[in-house]
């Protein structure tokens, strides 16, 4: 709006001139009138492009001018403290967006050059250590490893920059709208239900995809990217959900048994906003699950809540994250949860069909911490278990295992369960 208004204003200045040459002293008042709309929309319109050249902590980004740039103008972008030191050098400090919090340094900015130009970018974290190997795009689609140099606690990069943007990320990004647009494809193919769940801290929606049939009374959970940086977990729950989804023999057995609800990213805000870890309030979502104060995780409740209360119950939930090594975080099978070995015999029968990968058990329950698994076992007595794949797992590798995950899951979820299979 403001840039039609500043493009309109010229030819009302030239009105009020013409009509003010005759002497007509009321137009001359529409002149000023006029000139003084004009300078405030203006003014209006620099500050907005002032807001774009901030980094992610409301500061000036210092990187912003000059024939080399380094800017964060894409959703889940992050430049943190940027110094130009040089034509060619510039220095970044990554910073989370609060303390205390676990280490997981996002970055995500463009380089964009007036001509070809390389250039060399020191990185380094404020109090914390690197996690993420670099990654280079020109397209946000196809991404690669970017060679770096570490000098103790600095990264360096060198990058050959032109006028066309080069992106670097700490990990590929998959922003808000990607949901949405794999959410939508699902739907033109699929018999599912996609709607609003509820909203974020700055009200960005919060959507659940369900498989339901009406006289299902039992229901598989599955959820995902509660941390913006946990690229890997993302990676692996897409394929997870299409082959649940899918037109297989075993897929549609298994959802005439059971209804399927997924919210496949649960911080939006931090995804957009590029949080190392927490939401727009500062939260570890998966620390709230015990006093449900954030609103991404009350949402999520309420509705489980109203499943059950229907006389439904919830069988089974999946939470995918990202940690340093693949990893899958279980209930105790002795814990009073439904079918005890459900979560034993289904990736011990995952496990049988890999020859050269470990399918790793790490089995514990906390419950003060507000974790999601913990509350599910406590609230619903049904197993869940944290999903997470290694950051540097290879990305055909973790959607082949997520395929056989979803297979093996429906399998085991179809058997009773009452036993240790194989004893």
């Amino acid at each position: 709006m403001i840039c039609l208004s500043i493009q309109a204003m010229p030819n009302r200045l030239m009105m009020s001139k013409a009509i003010a040459n005759q002497g007509d002293r009321m137009n001359k008042l529409v002149l000023v009138f006029s000139l003084l709309l004009f300078s405030n929309l203006l003014s209006s319109h620099v500050l907005a492009f002032e807001k774009e050249a901030l980094n992610n902590h409301g500061e000036v980004n210092a990187c912003n001018i000059g024939e080399v740039r380094l800017l964060n103008d894409f959703p889940s972008a992050r430049l943190d403290v940027c110094e130009q030191v040089s034509d060619t050098v510039f220095n970044i400090v990554l910073k989370p967006e609060n303390k205390p919090i676990n280490s997981s340094p996002w970055y995500a900015f463009k380089v964009v050059a007036t001509q070809p130009t390389e250039i060399k970018i020191n990185m380094k974290v404020d109090g914390k250590k690197h996690r993420y190997l670099p990654k280079v795009s020109t397209d946000l689609k196809v991404w690669s490893l970017l060679e770096y140099q570490d000098d103790e606690d600095v990264r360096s990069l060198t990058i050959s920059a032109g006028p066309k943007p080069t992106y670097i990320a700490a990990q590929e990004i998959i922003d808000n709208q990607v949901y949405v647009d794999w959410a939508t494809q699902l739907k033109s193919s699929k018999d599912i239900h996609y709607q609003v769940l509820g909203q974020s801290v700055q009200g960005r929606p919060i959507y659940k995809i369900e498989s339901i049939k009406s006289d299902n009374n039992k229901w598989l959970v599955l959820l995902g990217r509660m941390h913006p940086p946990e690229i890997t977990g993302a990676l692996a729950l897409f394929p997870f959900v299409e082959t649940v989804l899918a037109d297989t023999k075993l897929a549609k057995q298994f959802r005439s048994q059971f209804n399927i609800l997924i919210v496949p990213n649960i911080n939006p805000d931090g995804v957009e906003i590029g949080n190392w870890r927490h939401n727009a309030n500062g939260v570890d979502l998966n620390r709230d699950w015990k006093t449900f104060a954030q609103p991404e995780v009350s949402a999520i409740h309420e509705y489980l809540q109203q499943i059950v209360k229907s006389g439904a119950t919830l069988n089974m939930a999946v939470d995918f994250h990202s940690t340093r090594y693949d990893v899958f975080y279980t209930m105790p099978s002795d814990y009073g949860v439904k079918q005890p070995y459900l979560v034993n015999n289904w990736l011990n029968s995952l496990d049988a069909k890999y020859a050269d990968f470990s399918v790793i058990q790490k089995t514990g329950n906390n419950p003060g911490k507000g974790v999601f698994k913990q509350y599910f076992a406590d609230f619903y007595q049904a197993h869940a278990i944290t999903y997470e794949m290694g950051d540097n797992t290879d990305r055909t590798f973790i959607k082949k295992l997520a395929s056989d995950a979803a297979n093996t899951l429906m399998e085991t979820m179809l058997q009773d369960n009452k036993e240790l299979n194989g004893e």
